[in-house]
């Protein structure tokens, strides 16, 4: 290290002894000499200092110009520039910009797309994951339970309507909101009403003193999610199992990276030329960030992608087998845990069904370059030529967590059924 810097200018010197963890030496160096050139110009390099030194939020903006991509290159590797210097300075182990929040007193935050990026690595927090509040789960009686398990509506025969990303969409400024009653899909066949909260007056299905309620935790898996791939209706190789927070499902063939599910490797005997077409096109095609409960989908494909996510339709209102289009170099948070945990909490006091129904929320499905619809010649997911499905471990398994505490159907199971 010491050798490293016999002819580093003194201030790039002292930036990066506060550096932290055991990144790559040349290349932090070339951060930092190219965050203080352009900070001599604009004065802000005492303020860097002072902020770096003293660890201190209340420093002021740090800027440098945003370029077109909103991106900054240092030796032929691109990032978006708070990511790079809140890595350097704070967290060595930051995946990506989802995992940033900026202070409420940045006034040029990265999120804000204004002509200048602030840089002050103590000006962003990290994203912690939420923890999750158990959910109160009642033990039902055996003539409370549905003889058999319910019709699960999975929208793989329905034609969903469409809408673009991003009209009408603005993430920061959603809210997400508990409906009065479940959405279409969420109810049950009975089509039960919600329960009143009111002790004095309760409704059938909700638990009271008389029931046996045990809090039912949430546990983040190893895997947090495992995705399928289809080519129209026929599943095509194994499934992949998501460990890492950032992965890309992707065209290409690296046969090996825990990273990526690289579709180029499948093969498929009964593989269509209008499939083999398509693959082509799918390119970098789509990154899938898990961070903070939130699920997020990127598009790096250039053609677009068609997002069927329930939790997302929810968010925004849409009936619940919308499909989304996501254009290339956008993305779109697909689901969130703590949506997910407020609507079990609620569907716990409507039943067994109704809690069931919530399967359908932690499946994701995912066309590549073609979509469906009402408004496309192909109506349904298995038209399309390549599409995905993701299934969320942590939630299902949830549930399945849930439904066990509830009790189970009255199935008969025998060797004939």
């Amino acid at each position: 290290m010491s050798s490293l810097l016999t002819f580093t200018p003194p201030i790039v010197k002292e930036l990066l002894g506060w550096r932290k963890g055991d990144g790559e030496d040349k290349w932090s160096e070339k951060a930092v000499k190219s965050l203080v050139k352009k900070l001599r110009r604009t004065g802000c390099l005492d303020e860097l200092k002072k902020s770096i030194t003293n660890q201190d939020p209340t420093t002021k903006c740090i800027t440098i110009p945003r370029s077109l991509d909103g991106r900054l290159q240092v030796a032929h590797r691109k990032g978006q520039p708070h990511v790079i210097y809140a890595r350097l300075w704070r967290w060595p182990d930051l995946q990506n910009y989802h995992e940033l929040r900026a202070i409420d007193n940045c006034e040029f935050a990265f999120t804000l797309k204004r002509d200048e990026v602030c840089v002050n690595p103590y000006h962003y927090n990290r994203v912690e994951t939420p923890v999750l509040p158990a959910v109160l789960v009642p033990r039902y009686s055996g003539e409370e339970i549905p003889a058999e398990l319910p019709p699960l509506e999975d929208y793989t025969n329905t034609v969903p309507e469409n809408t673009d990303f991003p009209a009408g969409i603005n993430p920061h400024e959603q809210a997400f909101k508990i409906p009065d009653t479940p959405p279409p899909g969420y109810m049950s066949e009975e089509g039960d009403s919600v329960a009143d909260e009111s002790a004095m007056d309760m409704e059938p299905g909700s638990p009271d003193s008389t029931v046996d309620v045990q809090p039912v935790t949430y546990s983040e898996p190893q895997n947090w999610c495992c995705i399928s791939y289809y080519e129209l209706n026929q599943r095509v190789g194994g499934a992949f199992y998501g460990s890492k927070p950032s992965l890309t499902v992707d065209g290409f063939t690296d046969p090996s990276n825990s990273e990526r599910y690289c579709l180029g490797l499948l093969s498929n005997i009964n593989r269509t030329q209008q499939v083999e077409n398509t693959r082509r096109h799918i390119g970098k095609g789509v990154r899938l960030y898990y961070i903070g409960g939130e699920v997020f989908a990127e598009c790096l494909s250039e053609s677009a992608v068609f997002v069927q996510s329930p939790n997302c339709n929810q968010r925004y209102g849409w009936h619940p087998a919308t499909v989304c289009k996501i254009p290339p170099g956008c993305n779109l948070k697909i689901f969130n845990n703590q949506e997910f945990a407020a609507l079990l909490a609620q569907s716990v006091n409507q039943g067994f069904e109704a809690v069931y129904q919530l399967t359908r929320m932690c499946t994701i499905r995912m066309s590549f370059v073609k979509g469906w619809g009402a408004e496309y010649r192909r109506q349904t997911v298995t038209s399309t030529p390549c599409w995905i499905e993701i299934h969320l471990n942590g939630p299902l398994q949830w549930l399945d967590k849930v439904l066990t505490q509830m009790g189970s159907p009255r199935l008969p199971c025998s060797s004939m059924s």
